[in-house]
């Protein structure tokens, strides 16, 4: 289990609507899926960005990804063979991207 729960702020919402509306204006979402026409590295990410990342098997329904439109991200597979990469190698990717582009300095 994680030993720095106390550290860490987050939240719970009933649904993906009610998360959306507690989305700041100023914010943008970022959605990670295999099938995303941006590689993640090509994303300008700023403060204030949320990344949202589906489930390992099932990953994001298609309509959310669909609205998010240059912000619909993919990781590249060197073969494409290979099976996809697990999700927490996935967010330690993208997460570490943003945060290198912001310096390390400050919160998505």
């Amino acid at each position: 289990g994680m030993d720095y729960w106390q550290h860490v702020e987050w939240s719970l919402w009933p649904s993906w609507s009610a998360f959306a509306e507690s989305v700041p204006e100023t914010s943008r979402l970022w959605l990670v899926e295999s099938e995303g026409p941006t590689r993640y590295s090509d994303a300008e990410f700023a403060k204030g960005d949320y990344l949202v990342f589906g489930r390992e098997t099932r990953g994001l329904p298609n309509k959310f990804c669909r609205e998010a439109g240059y912000r619909w991200l993919h990781i590249p597979m060197f073969n494409e063979r290979a099976r996809s990469l697990n999700l927490s190698n996935c967010v330690s990717l993208v997460l570490y991207e943003a945060l290198r582009q912001l310096n390390f300095d400050g919160e998505l």
